[in-house]
Order: C-alpha cells, then sequence, then structure tokens
C-alpha cells in the first residue's frame, strides 16, 4: 500500500515535459516550411518568373519535294533515302526520247518560218516590179488611145468625100473603144499591184528576217522544246538528305509526281508550343536555351525567338474544334514560337526533323516585338540549278536561223541573239530597196 502512494505523484511530471518537445518539433516543422516557402516565392520571384519553358517543342525544316516538270518514264534513279546530295547533282533521269522529238519539230517548223519569211522579202521586189509593169502599161495605153484618135478624127475627116469607107471609120472607132479599155484594165492593174506591195510590206516593214514575228514565235518554241530535254534530268536544288524515295524505274510519271524529298539539315528550327498564359512576356529576339532528348542534357543548343504564329493550333486544324455546341469543356491552346538555331550547333550536333526538343526562353528583357511589322529583306530560300537550263538555246536558235537565211540575207542580216533590238535591214520594204532598182531598170530600159 505504501509503495502504491509513493508512485502515483511521479506520473505528472512526465506529461509536461512530452507536450514541450512535441510543442518544439511542431515550431521547428512550421520555420522549416516558412522558410522553404519563402525560400521558393524568393526564387520564383527573381530567378523562375524570368523564364518560360515547356517540352511541347519539335524540330522543324524545310521538305524540298522533286517533282517533274514534264511527263516521263524513269531510266535511272541516281540517289536513295538517306544520301547526301549536292546543289545540282542529277537525282532522276527521265527518257529523253519524246523531248528530242519535239524539239527536232520545232526546229522544223522554225527553220519553215525563216524561208517563209525571206519569201515575204523576196515578194516585196515581185510586186513593186509588177507596180513598175503596170505603169508600163498605162502608159503604153495612154499611148495608143492618142494614136488611134488621131486614126479616127483623120478618117472622120474624109468621109464627106467618099475616100474612107464606114467600115473603116468603125474599125477606127474599135481601135479607140479597145485602147481605151487596155488602159482601164492597166490603171485597175496598178491599184492591185499596189494593194498587194502594200499589204505584203505590212508584214515587212520596220524588222529584219530574225526579228519577224513568225520567226520569234517558232524560236520560242524552240527554247520551249529545249527546256523539255534539258528537263528530262532532274537535279537537287539545294544540299541535304535524301528521304521519302517513292519513285521506281519504268515508271510513268506525270508532271508534279512526287518523286522524292531534300531535306537541308543545316537549316533547321524549332516550333515550340507555349500556353496563352506563357505569351504575355515572349518578344522576338529573345535568347533560348535548348536541349534534345537525342543528346540529353550534356548538349545544349542557343537559339533565339525568330517570330509567334498568328493563330493557335486548334484554328489551323483540319478540323478546327467546335466550341459552339453545348458539351463545352475549355481547353488552354497553344501558339507555336519559332526558334531560330545556330548553324555552327548544328553542324557539330546536327538534329533531325520531327526531334523532341525542351525549349526555355529568357523572358527578362521585354522591350522586343510580339509581331513582326516589317517584311523580310531578301528571299527565304533560293537555288540557282535551273537558271542554266536554257544555255544552249540562244545557240541552236541562232544557228538554225543562220543556215536558212541565204547566202544574201545572211550577208546583210545578222541573227541577234535574244533580247537584242533588231539589226537594221536596208531593204525592209520593196519599194524602197529591189522595187526602186526595178522602177530605175524599167525607166532606163
Amino acid at each position: 500500500m505504501t509503495n502504491d502512494n509513493q508512485a502515483a505523484p511521479a506520473a505528472p511530471a512526465v506529461a509536461p515535459k512530452t507536450s514541450s518537445k512535441r510543442r518544439r518539433a511542431l515550431t521547428g516543422l512550421a520555420a522549416v516550411v516558412v522558410l522553404v516557402g519563402g525560400a521558393w516565392g524568393l526564387y520564383e520571384w527573381l530567378v523562375a518568373s524570368h523564364y518560360e519553358s515547356t517540352d511541347n517543342a519539335y524540330v522543324q525544316g524545310n521538305v524540298i519535294q522533286i517533282t517533274p516538270q514534264m511527263p516521263g518514264t524513269v531510266m535511272s534513279i541516281l540517289a536513295d533515302d538517306t544520301d547526301f546530295v549536292k546543289a545540282g547533282q542529277p537525282l532522276v533521269r527521265l527518257d529523253p526520247a519524246d523531248a528530242k522529238v519535239a524539239l527536232e519539230q520545232s526546229e522544223a517548223a522554225l527553220a519553215q518560218a525563216v524561208r517563209q519569211a525571206r519569201t515575204l522579202y523576196a515578194n516585196n521586189g515581185s510586186l513593186a516590179a509588177q507596180v513598175t509593169l503596170r505603169q508600163a502599161d498605162i502608159v503604153k495605153a495612154q499611148s495608143d488611145i492618142a494614136r488611134a484618135r488621131d486614126d479616127l478624127q483623120r478618117r472622120q475627116a474624109l468621109t464627106g468625100n467618099g475616100a474612107v469607107s464606114k467600115e473603116e471609120l468603125n474599125h477606127a472607132e474599135t481601135t479607140l473603144a479597145n485602147a481605151r479599155s487596155a488602159l482601164a484594165a492597166a490603171q485597175a492593174g496598178v491599184l492591185a499591184a499596189r494593194e498587194q506591195l502594200t499589204s505584203n510590206q505590212s508584214l515587212t516593214e520596220g524588222t529584219s528576217i530574225a526579228q519577224h514575228p513568225s520567226v520569234l514565235a517558232a524560236a520560242a518554241r524552240v527554247r520551249e522544246a529545249w527546256l523539255g530535254t534539258q528537263r528530262a534530268m532532274l537535279p537537287a536544288p539545294v544540299d541535304g538528305y535524301v528521304a521519302r524515295r517513292t519513285v521506281q524505274l519504268g515508271q510513268r510519271v506525270a508532271a508534279g509526281t512526287p518523286m522524292m524529298s531534300i531535306v537541308p539539315l543545316d537549316q533547321l528550327w524549332v516550333d515550340a508550343n507555349f500556353k496563352e498564359v506563357q505569351l504575355r512576356n515572349i518578344r522576338i529576339g529573345q535568347p533560348v536555351k535548348l536541349t534534345a532528348d537525342l543528346y540529353g542534357k550534356k548538349v545544349e543548343y542557343d537559339g533565339r525567338v525568330s517570330g509567334l504564329g498568328v493563330g493557335t493550333g486548334a484554328a489551323f486544324a483540319l478540323l478546327p474544334a467546335q466550341n459552339a455546341t453545348g458539351n463545352w469543356i475549355k481547353v488552354v491552346q497553344r501558339v507555336p514560337v519559332r526558334i531560330a538555331l545556330a548553324a555552327e550547333q548544328l553542324k557539330a550536333n546536327p538534329l533531325r526533323v520531327g526531334l523532341s526538343m525542351d525549349a526555355e526562353i529568357d523572358v527578362s528583357r521585354k522591350d522586343g516585338k510580339s509581331l513582326a511589322d516589317a517584311p523580310r529583306p531578301g528571299p527565304l530560300a533560293q537555288t540557282q540549278v535551273y537558271s542554266a537550263t536554257d544555255n544552249g538555246a540562244d545557240a541552236e536558235v541562232q544557228r538554225i536561223i543562220a543556215a536558212n537565211l541565204g547566202r544574201a540575207a545572211a550577208t546583210t542580216t545578222a541573227p541577234p541573239a535574244a533580247g537584242k533590238a533588231p539589226a537594221a535591214r536596208p531593204a525592209a520594204s520593196g519599194a524602197d530597196g529591189n522595187g526602186a532598182l526595178v522602177q530605175r531598170d524599167a525607166a532606163h530600159g
């Protein structure tokens, strides 16, 4: 009994000590939470608020389709998927037989056009000579009329004394009438000849054979056919890698049929899709840090914001969302932000189109523009591989023209190059050239 009475008073001393420890532990935990919260708030205010990041970013690039400009049958394929090709390198060759036939037909048509133009210039001289001949007929008819009128007057003076018979008088009158008819016919002939000469001169006036409209039209068809022969070979427009080859040997392809694609991996960019609430501080020109899942965190790319999209992905989707329905749920939209990459880093660590990227934009400087306000100063992309396809066409045209001009025409008319002014032709019309010579000969003969 005595031991129980002595142990009872010791219990109340343990309870205050336990509650004091619990209080100190809770106070320490609260202090830690406050410190962590304060540190996080300070970090958010000083650091995190200056960056916008997303993992919804993908590598994009130019995927250049190789398509024929003319129909044909595939004869050879000179590049395959994953191959690297240089600009101008042949990729596919088509059967050139049809193009060669078309070129030969156009060359024959040009030769015929040159000879027909020569005929027009030659007709100026012959028509001018006909005008001269008709004028000579008028002079002769006038002389015949004067002679017939004198004969008739003499016979009429002698009819009173019976020296001239009535039959002879009628014959003189008939001769005068025939002379007048010949004069009218000669005058009509002069008018007709002059009209023919004027009509023919209108086809040749102010131009040479090489610059005649019909010759120029035929020459244009030769150049078109020449281009057809050059387009039987499809070159690579830029340096890049071959992808998605679908063309096969012997395939009959139409103009515009996709055959393969060329991807220049040195001209890539990143499209980062940021939420609409993240766009308020993003500006053009802000620096960007990017990492690719291909290389991990050990490879970091330095980029720069080059532009912001003008619409969300849903706005340009093939099947846009119908938000005017009854069952509508708000979905946070995303807007693509284009990020330019450094060419040196792309060369050191190549990327592929479609790879995933993590992008973090430094938005501490907000003095840039959110949208571009000036047009691009130069072309986005260009190639010169197609500019040489018409080389040789002008030389072929001039060769055909020179071969069909003839010796006399070739000495006075040289076929000018395309785009140059036509050379002056001394005898552009029959009246001033061959026609005048014929008239002077007729006057002296």
